[in-house]
């Protein structure tokens, strides 16, 4: 399955959150993957992040990270650069952005 996700990060920290997704521990990255995904990709617009991840179950991924030490910590750091966050609620399962329109 592909999920479009909108966040937004603080206009004085966009230089610090670029700089963090250049150093993500690889643990963290080797949790997401087990955790089913297979790509993701941020875009940022100003102060707009726009990411669209495949997964093989987000519900199932956002529950095995919400509660993984290595992604509890990340989520801490990305708090302190981001106005809107990534839920990993059970309810963040529903922060997808719907599909308007593909490409036929």
């Amino acid at each position: 399955m592909r999920i479009a996700l909108h966040t937004k990060v603080r206009a004085d920290r966009i230089a610090e959150y670029e700089a963090a997704h250049r150093e993500v521990p690889e643990e963290l990255t080797d949790a997401i993957r087990a955790a089913g995904a297979t790509s993701w990709t941020i875009w940022r617009s100003g102060t707009d992040l726009f990411h669209v991840l495949e997964c093989e179950d987000y519900g199932r991924l956002l529950a095995e990270l919400e509660k993984l030490p290595v992604n509890i910590a990340w989520q801490a750091r990305m708090a302190q650069l981001l106005d809107v966050v990534h839920d990993y609620s059970s309810g963040g399962a529903e922060a997808g952005l719907p599909v308007v329109w593909e490409l036929p």
